[in-house]
């Protein structure tokens, strides 16, 4: 197989197609919810061709292509990129319905990693992310206390080089079956839980997650729950 050039910036400027997207996204939900290891840099340096693969077919033969080369564990390689490739095209779903509504702005330098947009001037990191079963509460305390769950994403999500205390915006899904992490392909209704959040938005709703002091952050949730 043959590898095609990648620049990340260029897949990020790439508008994408989130009906066809959906569909792609979907292909993943038969398969487990499983990691059967943290994530950490040289997985990731495997797996980096989950950033210009939107299609799955093409994504399992870019598996099976790269178990044989580096004599890796083929079920654990697997789940790791597909959890990595459907977590990323979710999120740049997310992100693309977010930087096309009125009052949010994209970041000019795309690839910075701490923003991917504003609202009303206020810059944000997305995390799209299903609701934490080690955060130890259920759903309605995680609701009546944000700001306990906020402080708590910060310090058990995104950990090593991607770890970071600026502004973050999470949008969490919940579902009532237990697969929250099915929602996260649900980009056609997701669009509607952006567009009341963003129609909503107001400076003043943030929370502080107090992590640095000698820099104050602000965040929010999002809530998607079916």
């Amino acid at each position: 197989m043959v590898s095609t050039p990648f620049t990340y910036s260029d897949i990020i400027l790439k508008e994408l197609d989130l009906v066809a997207l959906e569909t792609e996204l979907k292909k993943r939900w038969p398969y487990r919810d499983l990691w059967f290891r943290k994530q950490n840099d040289i997985w990731d340096n495997y797996s980096n061709f989950i950033y210009h693969t939107q299609e799955f077919e093409n994504l399992i033969e870019r598996i099976e292509f790269t178990v044989k080369k580096f004599d890796l564990n083929k079920k654990h390689f697997f789940y790791y990129t597909v959890n990595r490739w459907y977590n990323y095209w979710s999120c740049r779903a997310v992100e693309q319905i977010f930087t096309g509504l009125e009052g949010v702005i994209a970041a000019e330098n795309k690839k910075d990693r701490l923003v991917d947009f504003s609202i009303q001037r206020v810059k944000f990191d997305l995390k799209t992310t299903k609701f934490p079963r080690g955060f130890g509460w259920n759903l309605k305390y995680a609701q009546s206390h944000e700001q306990k769950l906020i402080k708590w994403l910060y310090l058990n999500q995104s950990m090593g080089r991607r770890f970071h205390t600026e502004n973050r915006l999470f949008l969490i899904v919940y579902s009532s079956d237990g697969y929250h992490y099915k929602l996260k392909a649900e980009i056609a209704w997701l669009r509607t839980v952006v567009e009341n959040y963003v129609a909503q938005f107001t400076p003043e709703q943030l929370k502080r997650p107090h992590i640095d002091e000698t820099k104050p952050a602000y965040s929010d949730i999002i809530w998607a729950i079916r």
